[in-house]
C-alpha cells in the first residue's frame, strides 16, 4: 500500500409549547453531555459512546420551529437560531488564518446548547471538504474531469449522509497550491460547529468503494488521520512516508492550535525560505527547496511528537487513499470477484432503494472477510488518489504520460460510478467508457 508518489494538493413540526421543547431538549442536553464533553476536549476512551441511535427515536427538533430530516436519520432544526448571543456575535473572531482563536471547544458547547437539534449524532458527524482553482483549467479536458471527481464525491456523501463544501476561491491569497487547504478546512470548522470532523479530499481522488464508511470508532482517542506507513515516517524520515492530500481532522481547539503551527511553515510567512531549507535537511529525499504541507507534517511529527504525535494517527490498514498505479490495473479483476459472490447468494442481487443500501452493506461484509484490503487482496480500494496526474493543469509527472493518466481516471471513476448506477438499474458497459450506459437485466449478474 506504500505510495512514494506526490504531488502538489489540489483545491471543496412540533405540538410542544416552546417552554415545553425546551425543557425537553434540555433534559436530552444533559443526557448526552458525557459524548459532548468527549467531543470537546481531549477524547477519552471512558467517556466514549458509539451512537446515540436509540437515545430518541427521530431525533431531537429544537423549539421554536419544526425539524427537517437530517444526516443518519436526526430532525434538525434548521429555521431555529435563538437571539441568545454565540461566538458569531463576537467582533474579534475572524473567519482569516492569521488570528487565533481561543476556547474553541467551550464556544462550540455553547453553540450546541442553543442548538439541541444537532446534538444527537453528533460524534460521527463529518462535513467532506474540497476545491478546486477559481480560473478554468488549463488542461482542456481539465474541467470535464473536476466535475466528475466532484460527482464522485456527492454520489458518496448522499449514500452515507455527509456533508460537502466545495470551495474554488483562494482564501488566502498567498497561500497557493498544497497550503490553501487549511484556510478552507478552519473555515469550515466555524461555519459548521454542528460537525464534529472536517474531511479534506483533494480534488483529484475518487471514492472507489461506495459501501466502505470510514471506521471512526479507531479514531476516539485521536484529532488527525492521515494515510502513511510510521516506519517510513520516524526511521527513514521521508518525505513520501504519508500524504497529505487527504486527512480527517476533529473540529477541536486541538485542530486549531495544530493548524497555527501546520500554517506557520507556508509561503504567508516570512520564515518561508527558511523552513523549505529546514524540510529539505530533514527529509534527506526531498528534492526540492520549497515549504510544503505534506513534509512539514512530516516534521512535526518527528520533532514534536510528544505535543502533536500522541492526537494523530497514521492510517495503514486500508486504502484511505490509494496510489492509483497500485489500483487501476486491478479493478477488472475485483469487479469479476464481486460479480462471483453475487452470482452465489441471492440475497445481495435483490434490487433495492438507494436509501436502504446500507443493509446490503451489512450482509455484504459476510462474504468480505478474507478480501484483504491491500494490494493482495480483491476488496474495494476506499479511495484512489491520482497523486502527479495534474488533471486542471495537464502539467503531469514525467514518470506518467497525459494519455495514461486520463484513461486510468475514467476508469476509477466510472468503477466509481457503476456502484451508484446500479441502484438506479444501469452500468457502464466497460470502464474505459464514459459516455454510455445499458441496462441492467433483473436478477443482474446471476
Amino acid at each position: 500500500m506504500q505510495n512514494h508518489h506526490r504531488k502538489s494538493s489540489s483545491f471543496v413540526s412540533t405540538g410542544i409549547p416552546i417552554v415545553g421543547g425546551a425543557i425537553v431538549a434540555l433534559s436530552l442536553l444533559w443526557a448526552f453531555w458525557p459524548m459532548i464533553s468527549f467531543s470537546f476536549t481531549s477524547p477519552n476512551p471512558n467517556n466514549f459512546k458509539t451512537g446515540v441511535d436509540s437515545a430518541t427515536p427521530g431525533g431531537l427538533s429544537g423549539p421554536g420551529g419544526s425539524g427537517r430530516s437530517g444526516g443518519q436519520g436526526f430532525n434538525f432544526n434548521l429555521t431555529h437560531d435563538p437571539p441568545e448571543s454565540t461566538f458569531y456575535d463576537d467582533p474579534n473572531l475572524t473567519y482569516t488564518i492569521e488570528k487565533p482563536i481561543t476556547n474553541w471547544d467551550q464556544k462550540r458547547r455553547e453553540w450546541l446548547w442553543l442548538h439541541p437539534s444537532f446534538i444527537p449524532g453528533l460524534e460521527t458527524r463529518v462535513l467532506l471538504v474540497t476545491g478546486s482553482q477559481s480560473t478554468p483549467c488549463q488542461n482542456p479536458i481539465g474541467d470535464h474531469l473536476l466535475l466528475r471527481f466532484f460527482k464522485n464525491k456527492v454520489d458518496y456523501c448522499r449514500i452515507h449522509g455527509y456533508d460537502i463544501f466545495y470551495n474554488n476561491v483562494l482564501l488566502h491569497p498567498e497561500m497557493f497550491t498544497y497550503w490553501a487547504k487549511i484556510p478552507a478546512v478552519r473555515a469550515a470548522m466555524l461555519a459548521h460547529p454542528e460537525a464534529e470532523w472536517i474531511w479534506w479530499v483533494d480534488s483529484d481522488a475518487a471514492f472507489t468503494d461506495m459501501d466502505f464508511k470510514l471506521p471512526l470508532h479507531r479514531y476516539k482517542n485521536y484529532n488527525f488521520v492521515v494515510h502513511g506507513w510510521p516506519e517510513l515516517i520516524y526511521k527513514k524520515k521521508s518525505w513520501t512516508s504519508l500524504n497529505a492530500g487527504v486527512f480527517l481532522i476533529r473540529n477541536s481547539q486541538w485542530a486549531l492550535d495544530f493548524m497555527d503551527v501546520w500554517a506557520g511553515m507556508g509561503p504567508q510567512t516570512p520564515n518561508y525560505e527558511k523552513w523549505g531549507e529546514l524540510l529539505r535537511k530533514t527529509c534527506k529525499d526531498k528534492f526540492f527547496p520549497e515549504s510544503d504541507d505534506q513534509t512539514g507534517l512530516v516534521y512535526l511529527l518527528l520533532k514534536e511528537k510528544e505535543k502533536w504525535g500522541n492526537k494523530i494517527y497514521v492510517e495503514d490498514g486500508y486504502y484511505f487513499e490509494g496510489y492509483w498505479m497500485e489500483i487501476v490495473g486491478r479493478l477488472e479483476n475485483i469487479t469479476e470477484k464481486y460479480n462471483g459472490v453475487e452470482k452465489r447468494v441471492s440475497k445481495l442481487r435483490r434490487r433495492h432503494a438507494e436509501k436502504v443500501r446500507g443493509a446490503y452493506v451489512t450482509t455484504w461484509e459476510e462474504y468480505l472477510k478474507g478480501a484483504g484490503y491491500g494490494r493482495e487482496g480483491w476488496r474495494r480500494p476506499f479511495m484512489t488518489h491520482f497523486t502527479g496526474c495534474q488533471p486542471c493543469s495537464g502539467t503531469h509527472n514525467e514518470e506518467y504520460s497525459r494519455q495514461g493518466c486520463w484513461d486510468a481516471m475514467q476508469k476509477v471513476l466510472n468503477f466509481g460510478d457503476n456502484q451508484v448506477l446500479r441502484n438506479y438499474g444501469f452500468v457502464h458497459p466497460s470502464l474505459g467508457d464514459s459516455g454510455s450506459v445499458v441496462p441492467l437485466p433483473f436478477d443482474y449478474p446471476a
